[in-house]
């Protein structure tokens, strides 16, 4: 399946939706290609997210998610009944608070060009910390350091896939405080006084790496989290990072049938059938461009509608988007592009925008 060697050594896509594994010459070409088209990020803060200063829901109750831009999140449950607690348990999702190293084989690391919402110091006091996958635009080594010396050793706990927890042991997180998980793999959450979740790792096709020593070492992944005890029982799912088929460029230019008739990857529609459906999904649509290059590691937007419809989502947000410029994107990509198609391919499919898609502000807070 996903595994090479046994146990594993390695890790891999197992469906034929992910195509054929890019050469690092192919990232040469694509990266110089007459092709181009690159486009500045406005100056203009109007044409770019919305930040704003985060409030994280105060006053109401509910299973919350702030997003602080790209694919980071503060996801807190709904507050218990049973506790004295006036919080619920709180869950950071790829938190990057910190200056981005660069990305694998050091080609172009990725750049934030819109602010954070706040610092690290200002987000609430949080019980885990849930990672998709090892780059740098997802595991920040500075934000994880940090928030272990703020919570302290047996306060706060990291979830990783398989081969993760030699990274966070070898910065220095005691090994009792991490788990690794590979999919389809369930573990649970429980603080003292707050209470308690459901922690489920789920596939994703994409890849891991942080140098060219490291790739496929450990198992990237997307996560199911739910409520537990008396607070509802509502889930979300986060999709990481994340594709849905691979095309080429004669797809590309074939159109839509040619697209749909390349395989999807089958295992959101197992997530939906396993865990669905989901009262939130967080779903990426941006650094999509150029297809033939990244449909086999990057969702578009009308990608990320079909997950949509697969987990059997109730109200999925964009993510992934509107936040840094990869070395890649950078020269193929508007950033106003994936915000524009995401609405587009909600109301060709008959979804209706603002209720089962939207977007949200950075910084915002989503009620569930």
């Amino acid at each position: 399946a996903h595994h090479v060697g046994s146990p594993p050594t390695t890790f891999r896509n197992p469906w034929p939706s992910a195509g054929t594994k890019s050469s690092f010459s192919q990232m040469l070409r694509t990266r110089f290609s007459s092709n181009r088209n690159f486009v500045p990020v406005p100056t203009d803060p109007s044409e770019l997210v919305t930040v704003r200063k985060p409030d994280w829901g105060a006053g109401k109750d509910g299973l919350k998610a702030t997003w602080f831009g790209h694919a980071s999140f503060l996801v807190e449950t709904s507050t218990s009944a049973s506790s004295a607690s006036a919080r619920g348990v709180r869950l950071l999702l790829d938190p990057v608070f910190g200056r981005m190293s660069p990305l694998p084989l050091g080609i172009g690391g990725p750049k934030r060009f819109v602010p954070l919402p706040c610092t690290l110091e200002e987000v609430p006091e949080v019980d885990a910390v849930v990672i998709s996958h090892d780059h740098y635009d997802h595991l920040d080594y500075e934000t994880i350091l940090k928030v272990y010396k703020t919570r302290g050793r047996g306060n706060v706990h990291f979830f990783g896939g398989l081969g993760m927890k030699a990274w966070f042991v070898g910065v220095g997180i005691a090994e009792g405080d991490v788990t690794e998980l590979d999919w389809w793999d369930e573990s649970s959450l429980e603080v003292n006084g707050v209470g308690s979740m459901t922690l489920m790792c789920t596939p994703s096709q994409h890849f891991s790496g942080r140098n060219a020593t490291s790739m496929g070492s450990s198992l990237w992944c997307s996560w199911v989290l739910k409520e537990r005890g008396d607070v509802g029982g509502r889930n979300i799912y986060f999709a990481g990072d994340t594709a849905y088929r691979a095309v080429t460029e004669a797809d590309v230019a074939g159109g839509e049938e040619a697209i749909n008739s390349r395989p999807a990857c089958p295992a959101f529609k197992e997530i939906g059938d396993k865990y669905g459906p989901f009262d939130l999904a967080l779903l990426p649509i941006g650094c999509f461009l150029p297809r033939e290059f990244m449909s086999r590691v990057h969702c578009s937007p009308d990608d990320s509608i079909c997950i949509h419809k697969d987990v059997r989502s109730r109200r999925s947000i964009g993510m992934h988007y509107g936040t840094i410029r990869g070395n890649l994107s950078a020269h193929y990509e508007d950033v106003r592009e994936p915000p524009k198609q995401w609405k587009e391919c909600c109301e060709k499919a008959g979804l209706k925008w603002g209720q089962e898609i939207g977007l949200c502000d950075i910084g915002e807070t989503l009620l569930v």
